[in-house]
């Protein structure tokens, strides 16, 4: 019998990954202020690949990459390019916090896309749970959308329509890993699909660069965003699967918001409402139940 009170290995890597992916909206937010949404995303996934690559070489698997660099790279632009630069396009406009709890619909929409993709058909549970995932996201986007400019020439709306695109971006991006990219070193997938959104990017990232230079503080936020937030987070997130398996590193979404929230509250004086946190509390339940991490139960080892 397993003993389940004792410690697990892996729960270390699990809170420290969403402590990391956390504190990303934070950065995020500091770099997209003087860097705008594109160049952002672009530097970001620049300083992940020059971090990842040095670690691909030194495992011998720079070969396996050059034999498979157009699927990885195609898949990298949908699963990194597209989706950081919607996000650091919506954190100009909303909160860390709000967006946060957004990005916990991920495996929501992957699932939906698996589904109409991939023929991988939900249990009645688990379609169940879709349906209470999209009714949250439906009252959350109700009470917090605006498409209506504010004095400052900002719309919410359009914000949280790009955190819904890049969550469907990410759901996407699963679906094609699983049917294109199976049986690929998950180092290869990571640092490649950072290469294929830099290079995806560098010609937007050119046009719509910033005319006034950003400051050190800028530069040291999108650093942090390249090297911790994606580059340490995707080994950290891949031995997390080796450990427990993609159901429990999948839950580590729901955990995200807290340190999101967290930060958010305590750095830049953020607060949510009893309505954000009752939205938020819907998707999270409809989520776990689209994805089976509640309703499904293992035999005892």
């Amino acid at each position: 019998m397993t003993d389940h009170s004792a410690p697990q290995p892996w729960l270390k890597d699990f809170v420290w990954l969403a402590a990391i992916w956390g504190a990303s909206f934070l950065f995020m937010r500091e770099a997209a202020l003087e860097f705008g949404a594109v160049a952002t995303a672009a530097v970001r996934v620049s300083v992940a690949s020059l971090f990842l690559l040095p670690l691909l070489h030194h495992r011998g698997q720079v070969p396996v990459l050059q034999r498979h660099w157009r699927r990885v790279f195609g898949v990298g632009l949908l699963n990194s390019g597209i989706p950081f630069a919607c996000y650091s396009y919506a954190l100009l406009y909303i909160t860390t916090s709000l967006s946060s709890i957004l990005n916990a619909t991920v495996p929501l929409f992957g699932a939906l896309v698996a589904w109409v993709w991939l023929k991988d058909r939900p249990t009645p549970l688990r379609m169940v749970g879709l349906a209470i995932g999209f009714v949250g996201v439906a009252m959350l986007a109700w009470g917090k959308a605006s498409f209506k400019p504010d004095a400052s020439g900002l719309s919410s709306g359009w914000a949280i329509v790009a955190c819904l695109t890049a969550t469907l971006c990410y759901g996407l991006a699963a679906s094609a890993t699983k049917k294109y990219l199976g049986g690929l070193p998950p180092l290869v997938t990571a640092t490649g699909s950072q290469m294929g959104a830099a290079l995806g990017l560098a010609l937007p990232a050119a046009w719509f660069w910033p005319g006034t230079p950003p400051s050190w503080h800028a530069w040291g936020a999108a650093a942090v965003l390249g090297v911790l937030c994606t580059g340490v987070a995707y080994i950290l997130y891949f031995r997390l699967i080796e450990q427990a398996g993609p159901a429990k590193a999948l839950a580590v979404t729901f955990l995200v918001p807290v340190f999101a929230v967290g930060y958010g509250a305590a750095l830049l004086g953020e607060t949510v409402s009893g309505w954000t946190w009752l939205c938020g509390a819907i998707i999270f339940a409809g989520t776990a139940l689209s994805t089976g991490l509640l309703g499904h139960r293992t035999k005892p080892a």
